[in-house]
């Protein structure tokens, strides 16, 4: 599959069109080329892989059918195995070398934040990045648009439910070192200062850590009964695991989109099973008895070999919000035309199961933030929180 992905980049590589006389490159009679700096090795493969697989599911149809005025729409992808150092060189070969037209699909908040100060000045789009930070509509604003809600609005969610509906009043956090850890907890710390609850106690953690036995006994001798983890997938499964083996059955876990994967849910032995996610969508697999999905999982895992996931769809989601884009955009597609078209995008996602609605002042598609629980196997959606 990544070998897969390594040939098409090579291949797309270079065929980008030149610079155009308002600044827009990547743009060619023939096609139109955009880049995404994603994972496909390290922590958070889980996401990258299969969001790449679904954009270019979704251009592949696409291009079958003509492609957007003439044009084909080309991808490539860059992995940084979620290492800043990686993105950067990714970055330069992408816009100096590629000349893509815009970004899509990049993940992790301080590679995109890196990113943005060579793509800004640029006026290149930035299209739903595998990262729910705030700052992903950081200032300049306008060429940046993000899908779904943000790690305040899900951890505030998330804190909401588990007082609300399971009484939880002291919480305490299991965090990495990293963006997306930190604005987790800060929505954590705001929303429980405002419902007047308490919070206990945090351990921190490394990328590559296995054994939590002893974070999780000192977050039991101080009472806590919700758990926020911004840890890595496997982690997240270790962690839930080895608190039922502890029988700290009276510990609650929740999560954010970072954690909101179908392989966690499928564990074997209800391993995850009362695991909490807040996440800006509706679980797959949860909705495979709808027709529409089901037959859109059948064709991601015929062409790709692998059963799709949340992201495969946020993946596919985001490039079908390109191809409107650049159909509204019109045939003499600019920097400033294609961002014109995001803009003016109001439509019912079935396959996702949202909204997507943006505006010049508005450049979140989808508000609103969906509880999800693990239960045999599967998350299932028990609200969903307007924003």
């Amino acid at each position: 599959m990544k070998a897969r992905f390594a040939l098409a980049a090579i291949l797309a590589a270079g065929l980008a069109g030149p610079l155009l006389a308002d600044g827009t490159q990547g743009v060619s009679d023939t096609s139109i080329t955009f880049g995404s700096i994603t994972d496909m090795s390290g922590l958070f493969a889980a996401a990258g892989v299969p969001a790449s697989n679904g954009a270019n599911m979704r251009f592949a149809e696409a291009n079958l059918a003509g492609g957007i005025h003439g044009r084909e729409i080309r991808l490539i992808v860059e992995d940084n195995a979620y290492q800043l150092p990686r993105t950067m060189q990714a970055l330069n070969k992408l816009i100096h070398r590629d000349e893509v037209f815009g970004m899509m699909l990049s993940i992790g908040t301080s590679m995109n934040l890196a990113a943005f100060k060579l793509m800004d000045p640029m006026n290149m789009p930035n299209v739903v990045p595998l990262a729910a930070s705030t700052m992903m509509l950081a200032d300049p604003v306008h060429n940046k648009f993000v899908g779904f809600s943000n790690y305040l609005e899900q951890a505030t969610a998330g804190v909401d439910y588990l007082h609300n509906d399971l009484g939880v009043t002291r919480f305490c956090a299991m965090t990495l070192p990293t963006d997306f850890g930190e604005q987790a907890l800060e929505g954590t710390h705001a929303e429980i200062e405002k419902l007047g609850l308490s919070f206990v106690g945090e351990t921190t953690h490394k990328g590559d850590e296995a054994d939590f036995t002893g974070s999780l006994a000192k977050l039991n001798d101080l009472d806590c009964q919700g758990v926020v983890l911004a840890l890595g997938v496997r982690q997240i499964i270790t962690v839930v695991g080895t608190a039922k083996k502890m029988g700290l059955d009276d510990m609650h876990f929740f999560t954010t989109s970072t954690g909101f994967f179908s392989d966690i849910a499928a564990v074997p032995g209800g391993v995850t099973d009362g695991l909490i996610a807040a996440a800006g969508w509706v679980d797959l697999v949860a909705r495979q008895d709808d027709p529409l999905v089901a037959d859109w999982m059948a064709k991601y895992e015929a062409a790709y070999g692998d059963k799709p996931n949340g992201f495969a769809l946020i993946g596919y989601a985001a490039a079908d919000q390109i191809v409107r884009a650049l159909e509204v955009a019109g045939p003499d597609v600019t920097y400033d035309s294609f961002i014109a078209g995001m803009e003016t995008l109001d439509f019912d996602d079935p396959l996702m199961g949202n909204h997507i609605s943006y505006g010049p002042e508005d450049h979140t598609g989808a508000d609103g933030v969906v509880i999800s629980v693990v239960k045999d196997g599967v998350w299932n959606a028990v609200a969903t929180i307007a924003q």
